[in-house]
């Protein structure tokens, strides 16, 4: 049996789990619902057999019933709806960094750590369970998933950086907007491995990984996935690493982080990417110890929003907002930069 391929639709990516199986050449006939029960973890049989019923499970392309016999090399997918649960949003004291406020939307400085909204395997703790505690009737997107009031954009867990909160449902739907039509610039700073000899743009759809839900993969052909953009330009060196500028010409899931490991330039201490390691250097344990000490000093991907251009929703007015890089990273450039120095 092949490694179960496994993909998530990126709307849906909280309500519903999505397999597909390839057989092996050999397979004996087997029911499918018996040949899925020992694939899947965490299912029952009466839950392969009510997908069965709904339509959800489909071989070659067709649905099948549940005593169907699978064949050697059959193609299987299924969808799966996790086990529903309304989320209930209670309101949270957790500090924000506030860098804006007015009557229609709040600029947020985000810290590392923090989960953006209630889902899946997070209903607590987030940054809109803070929101509502120092917030009252934030918006919501008419047919959104429900739990996200006041979000017009997100950033990964361990991603820190500026982000944008609407207060009015007219402000949601401006802002909105304005990010599906890309008139919104955003810019990150990110430290890389290798050493980025020039600017330059990365293009290449992003989809979820066929192998693993948690992270994307870049497919260059276009054959899976969507369209996805970044530039990026180099602001300085260090041998080893290199710190670059990204402007999102796009913004797909995990898009800054997967692009740079297509082209194997992995963040610095990205876990899920591939940067948690050492891709460049010496092999002297000094040095080792010394990338060490950094992924102590940065246990995240080394990655910050650190501007947001936008229209401001009421006024019209063209607005900038800008983070500071944040003290771990800095930190870990200020280490670079001696080490590099003192070689």
């Amino acid at each position: 049996m092949n490694d179960n391929q496994v993909e998530y639709s990126e709307n849906e990516e909280e309500l519903f789990e999505h397999y597909r199986i390839q057989a092996d050449p050999g397979q004996e006939p087997l029911r499918i619902d018996k040949f899925l029960m020992d694939r899947i973890p965490n299912t029952s049989r009466t839950k392969l057999q009510d997908a069965a019923i709904e339509g959800n499970i489909r071989v070659n392309d067709k649905k099948v019933k549940a005593n169907y016999k699978v064949k050697p090399s059959d193609d299987i997918s299924i969808v799966l709806p996790y086990p529903k649960r309304e989320i209930e949003l209670i309101p949270e004291d957790i500090p924000l960094e506030i860098l804006y406020e007015d009557d229609y939307m709040i600029i947020l400085n985000k810290a590392a750590n923090m989960v953006v909204h209630p889902g899946y395997g997070n209903y607590s703790g987030t940054m809109v369970n803070a929101l509502i505690h120092h917030f009252d009737n934030l918006p919501e997107a008419k047919g959104a998933i429900p739990g996200r009031p006041g979000l017009v954009h997100r950033l990964d867990k361990n991603t820190t950086g500026v982000m944008v909160i609407a207060k009015t449902e007219r402000a949601l739907a401006n802002l909105s907007l304005q990010f599906f039509e890309r008139t919104i610039d955003r810019r990150y700073v990110a430290l890389a491995w290798g050493d980025i000899e020039e600017d330059g743009m990365i293009e290449g759809h992003i989809g979820r990984s066929l192998k693993n839900r948690k992270v994307m993969t870049v497919f260059p052909e276009g054959e899976y996935g969507k369209e996805a953009r970044t530039g990026y330009k180099v602001l300085e060196r260090l041998t080893y690493v290199t710190l670059v500028e990204c402007k999102l010409e796009t913004g797909r899931t995990h898009q800054i982080r997967a692009h740079f490991q297509h082209i194997n330039h992995p963040l610095f201490n990205d876990p899920d990417y591939g940067g948690n390691k050492i891709i460049k250097g010496t092999q002297f344990s000094k040095y080792k110890q010394f990338v060490m000490n950094n992924f102590d000093m940065i246990p995240r991907q080394a990655l910050h929003a650190r501007k947001l251009e936008l229209t401001h929703p009421h006024t019209g007015v063209r607005m900038n907002f800008e983070s500071e890089i944040p003290e771990d990273l800095n930190s870990v450039l200020v280490r670079w930069r001696n080490y590099i120095s003192h070689r």
